[in-house]
């Protein structure tokens, strides 16, 4: 079996071979990680073990705080901040546990863009084609798994910001409930809608992660068998514009579940999604409460280059009136349980987490309209999940020229059902 130093030396490299051109990594922890893979590398000799993650590499968005330095969450304007007192939650959970924390991948600034780009620290070409977007805000996280730089990358989703990137990398990222993993020592984003979730090669590594990180026992994955499954597909709004090959590849993959015995049967929620847009048509619910996190620097002016895309919808969030945002959370609350009341009839609902493949870089940078349409074409579907407190994970579909997913969605605090759901599934489309 390879040693964990092996395997970090392994990683560094190949690193080191693309350093021309790493955009993936804004940091990287050499000797911290050195220490902590022969660490584990001696408890394994001495049949110690701290669990599954033992010595694994796993890299950390770049909003997680890391004792003793300033937490710059892809800005400019936080390089100089003051350095973090302790570890944020989770990355005191992943040590104690025995992960190596290899270093911190890039982001979008300050996590509110979908495209994976960044105007201080660069953008991370894509792991299948160095050319394409990463999908963001967890750009450099979907990007270190797909090229194998690390195991686990932990990243954020307020929007779709670990299944975008999973999806556009062709991995596994899971979204689990909000509030399921702590998120003190994070850089926030929207507090009502964030959460912390990790993007890997496997649902068992995401569902490893996901348990210590809740302060579960890890124990080991149940896939959960898919006949007599309940599968709803929410044909609709969230159908539209989806490219070809990810129909066609999404339709293939359902069949292969039904050919497994699950029951397939449309689940319509358009209804309940116009409602959602209706109450957040003035400004976004991220929007707002990113507004409220950054209303400093919004109404004095900012020091530092931000980039247009986060300033421009955070300065009009922060025009909305409080009774506007009280009474978007309200009609938000009774959407949610309208949502959980209509998602009781199935096991998980299914769509494609996308509906596009990765466009070009260039293409993103020389064309605004273009830009401002794909972000939105990227988050529409994923942005569901957090919206209405689900849980989702995307899967990689198999046999396409450029990677693309498959999306299942459960009520909230199924994460471990759903986690058991996606298992199967997994398994089903490796076939």
């Amino acid at each position: 079996m390879q040693s964990a130093r092996d395997r970090l030396e392994a990683a560094l490299s190949r690193i080191a071979n693309r350093v021309a051109d790493e955009k993936v990594y804004t940091k990287l922890y050499l000797d911290a990680a050195r220490a902590a893979a022969d660490a584990a590398d001696a408890r394994q000799k001495a049949g110690v073990s701290l669990g599954p993650l033992d010595g694994a590499i796993v890299s950390i968005k770049d909003l997680f705080d890391v004792a003793g330095e300033p937490t710059r969450a892809g800005s400019l304007m936080l390089a100089n901040a003051a350095p973090a007192a302790r570890d944020a939650a989770v990355v005191h959970t992943l040590r104690q546990a025995g992960a190596v924390i290899l270093g911190k991948t890039n982001m979008t600034e300050f996590a509110f863009t979908a495209i994976g780009d960044n105007l201080h620290y660069g953008t991370p070409g894509n792991a299948a084609d160095a050319s394409l977007i990463p999908g963001g805000s967890s750009s450099g996280a979907g990007v270190a798994v797909g090229e194998g730089s690390s195991r686990i990358s932990i990243g954020s989703d307020t929007g779709g910001s670990v299944r975008i990137p999973a999806s556009l990398n062709g991995i596994v990222g899971f979204k689990p409930t909000a509030r399921r993993v702590p998120l003190g020592g994070a850089f926030p984003l929207s507090p009502t809608l964030d959460s912390i979730g990790p993007l890997a090669r496997s649902v068992a590594d995401c569902a490893i992660a996901d348990a210590i990180m809740a302060g579960e026992e890890p124990t080991a994955l149940q896939p959960i068998p898919l006949a007599g499954l309940r599968i709803g597909i929410p044909r609709g709004v969230l159908f539209g514009e989806t490219q070809a090959e990810i129909a066609d590849a999404f339709e293939r993959n359902v069949r292969g579940m039904e050919r497994a015995g699950a029951r397939v049967a449309d689940l319509p929620i358009d209804d309940l999604i116009a409602g959602m847009r209706a109450a957040t048509r003035r400004a976004s619910i991220a929007a707002i409460e990113g507004a409220e996190v950054h209303a400093d620097w919004l109404e004095a002016g900012a020091s530092v280059p931000v980039d247009p895309h986060v300033t421009g919808p955070m300065s009009r969030a922060l025009t909305v009136p409080a009774s506007v945002y009280i009474r978007t959370i309200r009609r938000r609350t009774e959407l949610v349980a309208a949502m959980d009341d209509r998602l009781g009839a199935i096991d998980v609902l299914a769509l494609p987490t996308v509906p596009m493949v990765a466009p070009s870089i260039a293409a993103m940078a020389g064309d605004e309209e273009l830009r401002d349409r794909t972000e939105g074409l990227l988050l529409r579907n994923t942005q569901v999940a957090n919206q209405f407190d689900l849980c989702a994970i995307s899967l990689p579909m198999p046999d396409m020229k450029l990677p693309a997913g498959l999306m299942l969605v459960a009520r909230h605090c199924h994460d471990r059902r759903l986690l058991g759901i996606g298992a199967a599934v997994e398994a089903l489309l490796r076939r």
